[in-house]
Protein backbone atom coordinates (compact mmCIF):
# COMPACT_ATOMS: atom_id res chain seq x y z
CA UNK A 1 0.00 0.00 0.00
CA UNK A 2 1.41 3.37 -1.05
CA UNK A 3 1.12 6.28 1.32
CA UNK A 4 -0.09 9.57 -0.17
CA UNK A 5 -0.20 13.15 1.06
CA UNK A 6 -2.10 15.76 -0.93
CA UNK A 7 -0.82 19.29 -0.34
CA UNK A 8 -2.89 22.22 -1.53
CA UNK A 9 -1.03 25.43 -2.32
CA UNK A 10 -2.22 28.27 -4.59
CA UNK A 11 -5.23 26.34 -5.84
CA UNK A 12 -8.94 26.67 -6.62
CA UNK A 13 -9.58 23.00 -5.69
CA UNK A 14 -10.56 22.21 -9.28
CA UNK A 15 -8.22 19.22 -9.41
CA UNK A 16 -9.69 17.89 -6.17
CA UNK A 17 -13.15 18.14 -7.76
CA UNK A 18 -11.77 16.28 -10.78
CA UNK A 19 -10.30 13.59 -8.53
CA UNK A 20 -13.69 13.02 -6.93
CA UNK A 21 -15.27 12.53 -10.38
CA UNK A 22 -12.83 9.82 -11.46
CA UNK A 23 -14.49 6.47 -12.15
CA UNK A 24 -11.91 4.38 -14.01
CA UNK A 25 -10.64 3.80 -11.37
CA UNK A 26 -12.28 5.87 -8.65
CA UNK A 27 -10.26 7.16 -5.73
CA UNK A 28 -12.55 5.15 -3.44
CA UNK A 29 -11.64 1.92 -5.21
CA UNK A 30 -7.91 2.68 -4.87
CA UNK A 31 -8.36 3.05 -1.12
CA UNK A 32 -10.63 0.01 -0.74
CA UNK A 33 -8.41 -2.33 -2.75
CA UNK A 34 -5.38 -1.38 -0.69
CA UNK A 35 -3.48 0.54 -3.38
CA UNK A 36 -3.48 3.86 -1.54
CA UNK A 37 -3.31 4.96 2.07
CA UNK A 38 -4.32 8.62 2.02
CA UNK A 39 -2.44 10.14 4.92
CA UNK A 40 -3.92 13.56 4.27
CA UNK A 41 -6.22 15.26 1.80
CA UNK A 42 -7.76 18.64 2.71
CA UNK A 43 -11.22 17.58 1.47
CA UNK A 44 -11.19 13.88 2.37
CA UNK A 45 -9.41 13.64 5.71
CA UNK A 46 -11.58 13.58 8.82
CA UNK A 47 -8.73 14.53 11.15
CA UNK A 48 -8.53 18.09 12.50
CA UNK A 49 -6.32 20.56 10.65
CA UNK A 50 -3.63 20.36 13.33
CA UNK A 51 -3.02 16.74 12.39
CA UNK A 52 -1.43 17.90 9.15
CA UNK A 53 1.33 19.66 11.08
CA UNK A 54 2.05 16.51 13.08
CA UNK A 55 2.11 14.45 9.89
CA UNK A 56 4.51 16.83 8.16
CA UNK A 57 6.82 16.72 11.17
CA UNK A 58 6.78 12.91 11.18
CA UNK A 59 7.61 12.72 7.47
CA UNK A 60 10.44 15.21 7.86
CA UNK A 61 11.80 13.24 10.82
CA UNK A 62 11.69 10.03 8.79
CA UNK A 63 9.26 8.25 11.13
CA UNK A 64 6.42 8.31 8.58
CA UNK A 65 6.97 6.93 5.07
CA UNK A 66 5.75 9.04 2.15
CA UNK A 67 5.45 7.28 -1.18
CA UNK A 68 3.47 9.83 -3.19
CA UNK A 69 3.35 13.59 -2.64
CA UNK A 70 0.61 15.25 -4.68
CA UNK A 71 0.72 19.02 -4.95
CA UNK A 72 -2.34 20.92 -6.18
CA UNK A 73 -1.84 24.60 -6.98
CA UNK A 74 0.82 27.09 -7.94
CA UNK A 75 3.89 27.59 -5.82
CA UNK A 76 3.46 31.09 -4.44
CA UNK A 77 6.92 32.52 -3.79
CA UNK A 78 5.95 36.11 -2.97
CA UNK A 79 6.57 38.43 -1.36
CA UNK A 80 10.25 38.72 -2.24
CA UNK A 81 10.88 34.98 -2.31
CA UNK A 82 9.56 34.32 1.20
CA UNK A 83 6.44 32.42 0.11
CA UNK A 84 4.51 33.93 3.00
CA UNK A 85 1.60 34.93 0.79
CA UNK A 86 0.63 31.25 1.20
CA UNK A 87 1.50 29.73 4.56
CA UNK A 88 0.43 27.05 7.01
CA UNK A 89 0.72 27.92 10.68
CA UNK A 90 3.42 30.49 10.08
CA UNK A 91 5.46 28.40 7.66
CA UNK A 92 5.57 29.09 3.92
CA UNK A 93 3.99 26.28 1.94
CA UNK A 94 6.87 26.36 -0.54
CA UNK A 95 9.15 25.37 2.34
CA UNK A 96 6.76 22.57 3.33
CA UNK A 97 6.60 21.36 -0.27
CA UNK A 98 10.41 21.30 -0.56
CA UNK A 99 10.74 19.37 2.69
CA UNK A 100 8.11 16.79 1.76
CA UNK A 101 9.47 16.42 -1.78
CA UNK A 102 12.87 15.55 -0.32
CA UNK A 103 11.27 12.61 1.51
CA UNK A 104 8.81 11.39 -1.14
CA UNK A 105 9.37 8.46 -3.47
CA UNK A 106 7.24 10.16 -6.15
CA UNK A 107 6.22 13.80 -6.51
CA UNK A 108 3.16 14.55 -8.64
CA UNK A 109 2.11 18.00 -9.80
CA UNK A 110 -1.67 17.71 -10.06
CA UNK A 111 -2.86 20.39 -12.47
CA UNK A 112 -1.25 22.98 -14.70
CA UNK A 113 -0.86 25.37 -11.76
CA UNK A 114 1.49 23.07 -9.86
CA UNK A 115 3.11 21.78 -13.06
CA UNK A 116 3.84 25.09 -14.81
CA UNK A 117 2.38 27.95 -12.76
CA UNK A 118 -0.96 28.11 -14.55
CA UNK A 119 -3.43 30.96 -14.18
CA UNK A 120 -1.83 32.51 -11.04
CA UNK A 121 1.51 32.74 -12.89
CA UNK A 122 0.02 34.49 -15.92
CA UNK A 123 1.13 38.09 -16.46
CA UNK A 124 1.47 40.18 -14.34
CA UNK A 125 1.88 37.35 -11.78
CA UNK A 126 1.46 39.58 -8.70
CA UNK A 127 2.22 36.83 -6.17
CA UNK A 128 5.32 35.51 -8.00
CA UNK A 129 3.88 32.08 -8.73
CA UNK A 130 5.72 29.26 -10.42
CA UNK A 131 5.32 25.52 -10.96
CA UNK A 132 7.06 22.81 -8.99
CA UNK A 133 9.78 22.13 -11.57
CA UNK A 134 8.79 24.44 -14.44
CA UNK A 135 8.24 28.18 -14.61
CA UNK A 136 5.71 28.15 -17.44
CA UNK A 137 7.77 27.00 -20.48
CA UNK A 138 11.14 27.25 -18.72
CA UNK A 139 12.64 24.24 -16.87
CA UNK A 140 13.21 25.02 -13.21
CA UNK A 141 10.50 26.32 -10.88
CA UNK A 142 10.47 25.93 -7.13
CA UNK A 143 12.76 22.93 -7.70
CA UNK A 144 15.73 23.04 -10.09
CA UNK A 145 15.63 21.11 -13.41
CA UNK A 146 18.07 18.45 -12.18
CA UNK A 147 16.03 17.63 -9.05
CA UNK A 148 14.86 14.01 -8.71
CA UNK A 149 12.59 12.26 -6.22
CA UNK A 150 13.43 9.10 -4.29
CA UNK A 151 12.39 6.99 -7.31
CA UNK A 152 14.82 8.85 -9.57
CA UNK A 153 12.03 10.64 -11.45
CA UNK A 154 11.53 14.37 -11.88
CA UNK A 155 8.22 15.88 -10.80
CA UNK A 156 5.49 14.05 -12.72
CA UNK A 157 3.32 16.70 -14.35
CA UNK A 158 -0.36 15.82 -14.64
CA UNK A 159 -1.27 18.94 -16.58
CA UNK A 160 -4.77 20.29 -17.09
CA UNK A 161 -7.09 22.94 -15.74
CA UNK A 162 -8.27 20.74 -14.22
CA UNK A 163 -6.58 17.40 -14.96
CA UNK A 164 -8.82 14.79 -16.55
CA UNK A 165 -10.25 12.74 -13.62
CA UNK A 166 -9.07 9.35 -14.84
CA UNK A 167 -5.62 10.68 -15.68
CA UNK A 168 -5.16 11.40 -11.97
CA UNK A 169 -6.34 8.06 -10.63
CA UNK A 170 -4.70 5.94 -13.34
CA UNK A 171 -1.38 7.68 -12.73
CA UNK A 172 -1.68 7.19 -8.98
CA UNK A 173 -2.58 3.53 -9.47
CA UNK A 174 0.49 2.95 -11.62
CA UNK A 175 2.76 4.71 -9.14
CA UNK A 176 1.26 2.81 -6.21
CA UNK A 177 2.07 -0.46 -8.01
CA UNK A 178 5.58 0.72 -8.92
CA UNK A 179 4.73 0.55 -12.60
CA UNK A 180 6.85 2.76 -14.90
CA UNK A 181 5.42 6.01 -16.24
CA UNK A 182 7.17 7.12 -19.43
CA UNK A 183 7.35 10.92 -19.46
CA UNK A 184 7.41 13.37 -22.35
CA UNK A 185 9.59 16.47 -22.77
CA UNK A 186 7.47 18.33 -20.22
CA UNK A 187 7.52 15.42 -17.74
CA UNK A 188 3.89 14.52 -18.50
CA UNK A 189 2.99 10.80 -18.72
CA UNK A 190 3.00 9.84 -22.41
CA UNK A 191 0.11 7.46 -21.82
CA UNK A 192 -2.20 10.48 -21.41
CA UNK A 193 -0.38 13.23 -23.30
CA UNK A 194 0.71 11.66 -26.60
CA UNK A 195 -2.19 12.68 -28.85
CA UNK A 196 -3.70 16.07 -29.59
CA UNK A 197 -7.13 17.24 -28.48
CA UNK A 198 -7.82 17.52 -32.21
CA UNK A 199 -7.68 13.73 -32.55
CA UNK A 200 -11.15 12.41 -31.85
CA UNK A 201 -12.76 15.84 -32.18
CA UNK A 202 -16.14 15.61 -33.92
CA UNK A 203 -15.25 18.77 -35.88
CA UNK A 204 -12.24 17.12 -37.53
CA UNK A 205 -13.74 16.87 -41.00
CA UNK A 206 -14.67 20.54 -40.98
CA UNK A 207 -11.10 21.38 -40.03
CA UNK A 208 -9.65 19.24 -42.83
CA UNK A 209 -11.80 20.95 -45.42
CA UNK A 210 -11.23 24.43 -43.94
CA UNK A 211 -14.88 25.03 -43.04
CA UNK A 212 -14.59 27.76 -40.45
CA UNK A 213 -16.99 29.13 -37.87
CA UNK A 214 -16.88 32.84 -37.07
CA UNK A 215 -19.59 32.70 -34.41
CA UNK A 216 -20.44 30.16 -31.74
CA UNK A 217 -23.26 27.67 -32.19
CA UNK A 218 -22.25 26.14 -35.52
CA UNK A 219 -20.85 22.69 -36.30
CA UNK A 220 -17.74 23.86 -38.15
CA UNK A 221 -14.14 24.16 -37.00
CA UNK A 222 -13.28 26.51 -34.12
CA UNK A 223 -9.54 26.61 -34.86
CA UNK A 224 -9.36 29.26 -37.59
CA UNK A 225 -11.30 32.09 -35.94
CA UNK A 226 -12.48 31.21 -32.42
CA UNK A 227 -9.19 30.44 -30.68
CA UNK A 228 -9.30 26.64 -30.48
CA UNK A 229 -5.91 25.18 -29.51
CA UNK A 230 -6.95 21.56 -30.09
CA UNK A 231 -4.62 20.89 -33.07
CA UNK A 232 -1.53 21.91 -31.08
CA UNK A 233 -2.42 20.73 -27.56
CA UNK A 234 -1.45 17.30 -26.23
CA UNK A 235 -4.24 15.90 -24.05
CA UNK A 236 -6.74 13.06 -23.97
CA UNK A 237 -9.95 15.11 -23.78
CA UNK A 238 -11.48 13.63 -26.94
CA UNK A 239 -10.07 10.12 -26.59
CA UNK A 240 -11.27 9.72 -22.98
CA UNK A 241 -14.41 11.83 -22.74
CA UNK A 242 -15.13 13.80 -19.58
CA UNK A 243 -17.65 11.92 -17.44
CA UNK A 244 -17.79 9.51 -20.43
CA UNK A 245 -20.02 12.03 -22.18
CA UNK A 246 -18.41 15.01 -23.83
CA UNK A 247 -15.53 17.43 -24.20
CA UNK A 248 -15.18 21.15 -24.71
CA UNK A 249 -14.95 20.97 -28.50
CA UNK A 250 -17.85 18.53 -28.71
CA UNK A 251 -19.90 20.98 -26.66
CA UNK A 252 -18.93 23.82 -29.02
CA UNK A 253 -16.28 25.48 -26.82
CA UNK A 254 -12.73 25.95 -28.15
CA UNK A 255 -9.86 24.13 -26.48
CA UNK A 256 -7.82 26.64 -24.46
CA UNK A 257 -4.68 24.50 -24.40
CA UNK A 258 -4.85 24.07 -20.63
CA UNK A 259 -2.35 21.19 -20.55
CA UNK A 260 0.35 23.37 -22.10
CA UNK A 261 2.97 25.27 -20.07
CA UNK A 262 2.00 28.59 -21.68
CA UNK A 263 -1.61 28.37 -20.48
CA UNK A 264 -3.32 30.75 -20.22
CA UNK A 265 -1.94 32.58 -23.21
CA UNK A 266 -1.83 36.35 -22.98
CA UNK A 267 -4.74 37.66 -25.03
CA UNK A 268 -8.26 36.81 -26.11
CA UNK A 269 -8.97 33.10 -25.59
CA UNK A 270 -11.82 33.21 -28.12
CA UNK A 271 -9.89 34.71 -31.02
CA UNK A 272 -7.35 33.13 -33.35
CA UNK A 273 -4.31 35.27 -34.02
CA UNK A 274 -3.56 35.14 -37.74
CA UNK A 275 -1.14 36.37 -40.35
CA UNK A 276 -3.47 37.12 -43.22
CA UNK A 277 -5.79 34.12 -43.35
CA UNK A 278 -3.39 31.68 -41.70
CA UNK A 279 -3.28 31.12 -37.90
CA UNK A 280 -0.03 32.13 -36.20
CA UNK A 281 0.05 28.88 -34.19
CA UNK A 282 -0.29 26.04 -36.68
CA UNK A 283 -1.12 22.39 -35.89
CA UNK A 284 1.84 20.50 -34.43
CA UNK A 285 4.42 19.53 -37.04
CA UNK A 286 2.89 21.46 -39.96
CA UNK A 287 5.02 23.90 -41.98
CA UNK A 288 3.52 27.26 -42.87
CA UNK A 289 4.22 26.97 -46.61
CA UNK A 290 2.60 23.53 -46.86
CA UNK A 291 -0.32 24.64 -44.71
CA UNK A 292 -1.12 27.64 -46.90
CA UNK A 293 -1.09 25.50 -50.05
CA UNK A 294 -3.18 22.77 -48.47
CA UNK A 295 -5.71 25.18 -46.96
CA UNK A 296 -6.76 26.62 -50.33
CA UNK A 297 -6.99 23.20 -52.00
CA UNK A 298 -8.94 21.67 -49.12
CA UNK A 299 -11.58 24.39 -49.07
CA UNK A 300 -12.16 24.01 -52.81
CA UNK A 301 -12.51 20.24 -52.46
CA UNK A 302 -15.01 20.31 -49.58
CA UNK A 303 -18.19 18.25 -50.23
CA UNK A 304 -21.50 20.11 -50.18
CA UNK A 305 -22.62 18.26 -47.04
CA UNK A 306 -19.60 19.72 -45.24
CA UNK A 307 -20.03 23.22 -46.64
CA UNK A 308 -23.71 23.15 -45.67
CA UNK A 309 -22.95 21.66 -42.21
CA UNK A 310 -25.39 18.92 -43.10
CA UNK A 311 -25.70 16.13 -40.56
CA UNK A 312 -26.92 13.70 -43.21
CA UNK A 313 -24.60 12.04 -45.73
Amino acid sequence: MATLLWLQTGACSGDTMSLLNADSPSVESLVKNGSLDILWHPSLSAKPAGALGELIAAIEAGTQRLDILCVEGSMITGPYGTGMFDSYRGRAKIDIARALAARARHVVAVGTCSAFGGIPAAPPNPTDCTGLQFDREQPGGMLPPEWRSGSGNPVINLAGCPVHPNTITRSLALLAQDQPLELDFLNRPRAFFSSTVHQGCTRNEYHEYDIEEKDFGGRGCLFFNLGCQGPNTLANCNSDLWNRRSSKTRAGVPCFGCTSPGFPRDGDLFRTEKIGAVPVALPLGVSRAHYMAYKNLAHAAAPLRIKNRDMET
